[in-house]
């Protein structure tokens, strides 16, 4: 795993923080303050590019839909087929809300 090199006492307290995030008004006022727009929208753009995939969409019509280029759309591509299965999971859970139907 990338993440084992952040995996100590800094890594954790910060991923405690995040599970510590209780609203999506909490959520909006911790990312606001600790990133740029631009690392955010990123962040966000991924997990988009992510759902969108696994709705078997084609990789023009995901660069349409979210501004994506193709390398982050064969990145995101590559994370759900061979990462951790942590992005996957996180799409399925905030997704069985929507009922779509998502493949993987």
């Amino acid at each position: 795993m990338k993440i084992d090199k952040i995996q100590d006492g800094h890594g954790d307290e910060f991923f405690r923080s995040l599970l510590a995030l209780e609203t999506l008004e909490d959520c909006y006022n911790y990312f606001d303050d600790l990133m740029t727009l631009k690392e955010l929208d990123s962040m966000i753009q991924r997990f988009e590019v992510a759902k969108l995939l696994l709705l078997n969409k084609t990789y023009s019509d995901i660069a349409e839909a979210t501004g994506s280029s193709t390398t982050t759309i064969s990145r995101v591509k590559r994370i759900i087929d061979e990462g951790n299965g942590g992005l996957l999971e996180m799409v399925h859970r905030i997704d069985e809300q929507d009922g779509e139907e998502l493949h993987h």
